[in-house]
């Protein structure tokens, strides 16, 4: 059920992370920077488990994740949910609808969220009249395609432990380029239950507590009150096999 939005005013925080994001690898003129100040938005605050666009809408805006979590999911016929992304701040997850104007997936927020919605309009002529900014909102859906080709991968072909390693570090990478959490920091926030890790692994949850309980047992990593603790950086980078490259960051270093 889609919960009471409740709109806010326009301020400048709402778009720093993203263009923070936008200025890490593509050169922005500071008349980019102005023309993206001068978005207009629609700011909302939304709870946890708050459809944000769901499959066969016809979204009229692209969404900023200002604050807060989100994931894209689909759902089988059976309602067997498998959840396809996991979005953080500074996040534009539904991009694709500027020009796939039909959702082909459910996104919704995990966490009590804050969003800022830019009317496809607006970000039509921005990006008409600023190529620059265009460029940037490209390589954000090629990174994003990169991202979804490592997920397959991880699906596929590693095993339960190593998904999970995989996906914890990936986070705490993501975290890290928005200056949300320090590259050397062991523990950040990220309210996820067993339940959703599940369907973001294609694991059971008998089968996630088993991995995590063994985690926690080696004294690996530890997720408790949604907090997520990477007490060995260095096993759970080598435990999920994860090299950052497909993340495309300025500073491509391992982490740990």
């Amino acid at each position: 059920m889609v919960l009471t939005f409740a709109t806010a005013s326009i301020s400048m925080p709402h778009l720093a992370l993203l263009i923070r994001r936008l200025r890490s690898a593509t050169q922005l003129g500071e008349d980019d920077i102005a023309a993206v100040r001068a978005l207009p938005l629609q700011v909302k605050a939304v709870e946890p488990e708050t459809p944000i666009a769901l499959e066969g809408d016809r979204p009229h805006a692209c969404c900023i994740i200002v604050n807060g979590f989100a994931y894209r999911s689909k759902l089988t016929e059976s309602g067997k949910r498998q959840i396809l992304s996991f979005h953080i701040p500074g996040d534009i997850p539904d991009l694709q609808s500027l020009v796939l104007k039909t959702m082909d997936h459910d996104l919704v927020t995990i966490s009590a969220a804050t969003l800022a919605f830019i009317d496809h309009a607006d970000l039509s002529r921005l990006i008409d009249t600023h190529a620059a900014v265009a460029r940037a909102l490209w390589r954000e859906t090629m990174v994003d395609a990169a991202m979804f080709r490592e997920r397959i991968l991880n699906l596929g072909v590693r095993s339960a432990s190593a998904r999970m390693a995989h996906l914890l570090v990936e986070l705490r990478q993501r975290l890290a380029e928005v200056g949300l959490v320090e590259i050397d920091d062991k523990e950040y926030r990220f309210p996820i239950t067993q339940s959703a890790l599940a369907d973001a692994l294609g694991l059971s949850t008998v089968h996630v507590n088993r991995v995590l309980q063994e985690f926690r047992s080696q004294r690996v990593l530890d997720i408790r009150k949604n907090l997520v603790k990477l007490i060995d950086v260095e096993k759970v980078v080598a435990a999920g096999e994860f090299d950052p490259a497909y993340l495309h960051q300025i500073d491509n270093s391992r982490p740990g």
